[in-house]
């Protein structure tokens, strides 16, 4: 006789009454904005200006005025409240939201969000010195809470497309997944005008789009499913041009490739298959663009003038983006690796550690395109339909990225770009609901309420930093 499942009520006792899953989205957008609250209540409390200055220069920056400031000069101690949250990169993007790429270094940093975000200040009337710096933060930070906001949502729909809300079971996974995101270890950086607030909700969706193609390419609506995996590429696409890591989401499109020229080579198809084969190819070109795009701009404004050219021009492949992270912030493999860098690492390690995991159990709870929608073996929970293959290539994607974080990236920032990635959110749930062991499920259940409570300290505590302009960044 098969065991019965493991009861839900010890996983909602604790829960404010007021995240009701049965209503999920009334739910979520309260939960999200009660904690924004407490994150903006935290950044904007912290006294002082950090030991670094930069944030107070920016109003100074036309007028001349340009001063040294001390964070020992009383009279410059209180910045503007939307100036709290102009800390680390985001001095960069709040400067090219102002005025482009002036230096070579700025080219590490996305021109989509900065855009983005000047159109926005462009609609405002709130800007209270010379420069409009103030006006820029506002619209900056306006972009990512609702970024962040439409991030969640859009999980909930992707987990939706996984996992199915047939039962009270499915239903749970696609709320608490969401509400994970909210709480993400981005914290303070998914609030501040950073990247990754955008990023998440762009990669996100076209994730999304992409499994909602699945579903249609099923349902044998053709035409509608290839136009929702162009419309996906061109989120990837756009994701890309935010953050170079959603280059990482055009595995999903190799991986359909792939399987889909194996298909017409073994089985000798034709037809649909090679229409399909047409399209994936076109959506994988657009996500290559977002990368390709702002590299050909960049080559474009410094490589052809013959009288003053940079190194990087003459590399068989010219990148500015390689060549400023190498030069400026001096990303490469293992050039992390040193001694002074190891704190950053443990910091980073628990984060690393789920990313890893999760991997590992999507690639055994993944379809293979092949199977035609086969139960995965990991839980008969998830959905049998072909959008479940999406695990398998969302592992692969975020093993990558683990991998690159650890060898060539500094390491820290992976607590942040993790928020981009739903496979790790989905793990944590199963962990807490999936087990038939009563023991077993137990002990996940306390584990992963402590992994919970972790990222809630963490992200407060990340959000004293830095609205103290303290590191770790």
């Amino acid at each position: 006789m098969t065991p019965a499942p493991p009861k839900l009520k010890p996983i909602a006792s604790g829960v404010p009454s007021f995240l009701d899953p049965s209503r999920p989205v009334k739910s979520l957008s309260v939960a999200f904005w009660v904690w924004k609250a407490i994150l903006f209540v935290v950044i904007i409390s912290c006294p002082g200006l950090g030991y670094d200055t930069s944030a107070s220069l920016l109003p100074f920056q036309l007028n001349g005025s340009a001063e040294v400031i001390s964070s020992a000069e009383p009279k410059h101690v209180s910045l503007p409240i939307p100036l709290k949250f102009v800390r680390w990169d985001s001095i960069y993007f709040v400067h090219i939201a102002q005025y482009g790429y002036l230096f070579e270094q700025e080219w590490a940093f996305s021109y989509v969000y900065g855009s983005l975000a000047k159109f926005l200040s462009s609609l405002l009337s709130l800007s209270d010195d010379s420069s409009g710096v103030t006006q820029v933060a506002v619209a900056a930070i306006v972009l990512s809470h609702v970024s962040h906001y439409l991030s969640v949502l859009a999980l909930y729909r992707l987990s939706a497309n996984v996992f199915g809300r047939d039962t009270e079971r499915s239903r749970l996974v696609c709320f608490l997944s969401s509400a994970l995101h909210i709480v993400s270890p981005g914290g303070a950086f998914m609030s501040a005008p950073y990247g990754e607030s955008l990023f998440s909700f762009l990669n996100i969706t076209g994730y999304y789009i992409y499994s909602s193609s699945c579903h249609d390419l099923s349902s044998k609506k053709y035409l509608l499913s290839h136009g929702k995996l162009l419309l996906a590429g061109c989120f990837f696409a756009v994701a890309t041009s935010v953050r170079s890591n959603g280059i990482l989401s055009g595995i999903l499109l190799a991986y359909d490739a792939i399987w889909q020229a194996y298909g017409l080579v073994s089985r000798r198809s034709m037809g649909t298959m090679v229409v399909r084969l047409g399209f994936t190819i076109i959506s994988g070109c657009i996500v290559a663009l977002g990368l390709l795009i702002p590299q050909y701009l960049a080559y474009t404004s410094y490589c052809t003038n013959k009288d003053y050219i940079r190194p990087w021009c003459q590399s068989l492949l010219p990148s500015i983006y390689g060549w400023v992270q190498r030069h400026y912030w001096g990303v490469g493999f293992l050039k992390y690796w040193t001694v002074p860098n190891i704190p950053l690492f443990l910091l980073a390690t628990p984060m690393l550690l789920i990313l890893f995991l999760s991997s590992l159990w999507a690639l055994g709870a993944g379809v293979s395109p092949r199977s035609s929608g086969t139960t995965p073996k990991t839980s008969s929970t998830i959905s049998s339909s072909p959008a479940s293959s999406l695990l398998t290539q969302l592992a692969i994607a975020q093993f990558i990225l683990t991998v690159m974080a650890v060898t060539s990236y500094h390491v820290q920032i992976v607590n942040r770009i993790s928020s981009g990635y739903p496979l790790w959110y989905w793990y944590l749930v199963w962990r807490a609901l999936w087990t038939s062991d009563t023991t077993q499920s137990a002990k996940n259940r306390t584990q992963v309420l402590l992994v919970v409570q972790l990222m809630v300290a963490y992200a407060l505590v990340q959000a004293v930093l830095f609205g103290s302009f303290l590191p770790p960044a």
